[in-house]
């Protein structure tokens, strides 16, 4: 009988789990179509120019074709997340030595397997409630200062060209990340991407709430959010393609045509040899040392780890 029990918790977790991944990536796709939609509506007018220039034909537009990038270690040297909580961190929002004590906490429960069930629930409630009170504007500001600051030459180049190439077959590209949908659009917009899929936190009147629509954008929350967002642009999944560096993301990289492994973790190097998907890798030997923890990680772990350490903070304060 408590096997049973056991079995019917399980099963209502892993359904509760599959529901707010589901509710995580269609509020993602709704966020980054509404963001796209404000963009353009915003966009200051064209001017003429006082002398005319060399008329170049235009790219015509591929419109059931398209790209997702992974972020951390795919499109960006190490966590976007953790670049963001530096600068936060700068700004005096917590401490540095906080931010390196929940890091290390989040290592040691990934690598040592001492994650629990109750714990991935807390850190998904904690996650970005540091913001609750503040204003999305304010955010979005200080999200472009800490881009220029931290992570604007952590681009990696062969990454970026990947993405160019299919801007120029006419394709739109987004970036599918866990770190927050405006800091995910303030770095599609300065690599003049088309949007951005990432972690929604709801928002009343322009102001934080500090809770989660649904769950951080990782996983299978990722694969959620591409479908959706496929849906809502009539896009032919079979001809896209995806991007990603981490294991994590299988998902992800599963329900497209053309599947990439862009600076792979182990694991997702030995399942795109064994499923005959491309293997690119623009890291140094150096390189790929330094960014190791972050890749351990996984980009909805260190959102994790550092989004439940600033809501831990706050509670101190």
């Amino acid at each position: 009988m408590e096997a049973v029990c056991v079995s019917l918790w399980r099963s209502r977790s892993k359904r509760e789990r599959e529901r707010l991944a589901a509710l995580a990536g269609e509020a993602s796709a709704e966020a980054a179509v509404a963001m796209e939609a404000t963009a353009v509506a915003t966009a200051a007018p064209v001017t003429e120019p006082e002398a005319p220039e060399v008329e170049r034909p235009a790219i015509p537009q591929d419109l059931t074709a398209a790209a997702f990038f992974d972020v951390d270690n795919t499109m960006m040297m190490g966590a976007s997340i953790f670049h963001f909580a530096r600068g936060l961190a700068a700004r005096k929002y917590f401490s540095t030595s906080d931010l390196a004590g929940f890091a290390w906490q989040q290592v040691k429960f990934r690598v040592g397997g001492r994650e629990s069930h109750q714990g991935v629930q807390s850190s998904r409630e904690q996650a970005l409630s540091f913001v609750a009170g503040r204003t999305v504007d304010e955010m979005v500001a200080i999200g472009e200062e800490i881009y220029d600051e931290l992570m604007a030459d952590k681009i990696w180049a062969g990454t970026r060209a990947l993405a160019q190439m299919h801007l120029d077959a006419g394709q739109r590209v987004w970036l599918v990340t866990a770190t927050p949908v405006e800091l995910a659009a303030i770095i599609a917009r300065r690599l003049g991407l088309t949007g951005a899929l990432g972690t929604v936190a709801e928002s009343v009147d322009g102001v934080y709430t500090g809770r989660l629509v649904g769950d951080l954008l990782h996983g299978r929350a990722k694969a959620h959010a591409v479908r959706a967002l496929a849906a809502r642009e009539g896009l032919n999944l079979r001809r896209c393609t995806a991007y990603s560096d981490s294991q994590n993301d299988v998902p992800m990289l599963s329900v497209v045509g053309t599947a990439v492994a862009v600076n792979p973790d182990s694991g997702l190097r030995d399942v795109a040899r064994a499923r005959g998907w491309e293997i690119r890798d623009f890291r140094t030997g150096r390189k790929a040392a330094k960014i190791g923890v972050p890749s351990v990680l996984g980009a909805g772990a260190l959102a994790g780890a550092v989004a439940a350490g600033l809501a831990y903070r706050k509670r101190l304060v």
